[in-house]
């Protein structure tokens, strides 16, 4: 039993997690602050658009759910939502910002 790294999990997140109002993953918009992996568990540091995101809870539930169902070895995924630093447009990936029209 080996434990994935956390490229694996954020490779997982990225493939399967998206947020429903901007149809887009939550990696490549930079929502996801990091990746932990210690024994059995995996710590995910992650943030919202906003405080008052409609979609928050299920976003966070489809990340502990998407990354339970690829390592079932992992007996917990934390994930810890914070607001520093706050989420602006410049941590999404060129890919978004150009999906997206930002410049």
């Amino acid at each position: 039993m080996s434990m994935p790294t956390s490229e694996e999990i954020r490779n997982v997140i990225q493939e399967k997690v998206h947020d429903p109002e901007l149809m887009m993953n939550v990696v490549d918009i930079g929502l996801i602050y990091g990746v932990e992996v210690t024994a059995n568990t995996a710590e995910i540091t992650m943030t919202l658009t906003s405080p008052g995101c409609p979609a928050g809870p299920q976003i966070i539930g489809d990340v502990q759910r998407e990354t339970h169902n690829a390592f079932p070895d992992i007996e917990e995924v934390n994930v810890h939502l914070v607001w520093t630093p706050f989420w602006n447009p410049d941590m999404m990936s060129q890919e978004a910002k150009d999906e997206l029209g930002i410049f």
